[in-house]
């Protein structure tokens, strides 16, 4: 019996190496386009994306989610996504960007999906390799970064009106550098009109 599994065993452990140096070869050659313009083949799609949200899931299960009804969180982490994120992820004012259409893959419009609480979390603190997620835990504390998770649960539900009123209201993002919150408010309709009747 052991001697009949011996010439099996070596086949697969021939197959395998055979395949992870064809692997190897295909990376090594540089033929796979890694354009941000082309999208990846089915089987590598579907590979990331799986690897992708497991990873999510399986680093953020054990965290523990603050109160997210609280309106001075919410309020806050308006402030922080229109400074930080409206360029990607969209508002229910913006339906467009000029940076969105080049990303691959393309981030999910946030007006129009609620994110599990713990994997935005994660995926806001630690970002996502190869896309256009930053790792925002370098420069801002997990309540902040709560902030905005709380903001987010209520983002589907704002109307263009809602938004910019409670970006209007929001405190600045006092860790962006260079008054960006101040020129995120400053886009804003309502700061525009409003500015305007002064």
């Amino acid at each position: 019996m052991k001697t009949s599994l011996r010439p099996f065993l070596l086949g697969v452990l021939v197959a395998a190496g055979l395949s992870a140096a064809g692997l190897l070869l295909f990376v090594y050659a540089g033929r796979y386009d890694i354009g941000a313009d082309a999208p990846h083949t089915r089987p590598v799609a579907a590979l990331l994306t799986v690897l992708r949200e497991r990873s999510l899931r399986t680093h953020a299960a054990g965290l523990r989610v603050p109160d997210l009804t609280d309106p001075r969180r919410i309020l806050q982490g308006a402030g922080q996504y229109a400074a930080m994120c409206t360029q990607c992820h969209l508002t229910p004012v913006m339906r467009h960007s000029e940076i969105r259409p080049g990303l691959y893959p393309q981030p999910p419009d946030l007006t129009r999906v609620r994110i599990d609480p713990k994997v935005a979390f994660w995926a806001i603190k630690h970002g996502i390799k190869m896309s256009a997620m930053p790792a925002w835990g370098t420069s801002h504390d997990d309540a902040t970064i709560w902030s905005m998770v709380a903001f987010l649960q209520t983002l589907p539900d704002l109307s263009p009106a809602q938004y910019r009123d409670i970006v209007a209201r929001a405190p600045p993002d006092d860790d962006m550098d260079g008054g960006m919150q101040d020129d995120a408010k400053a886009d804003s309709p309502a700061r525009t009109s409003s500015a305007g009747r002064h």
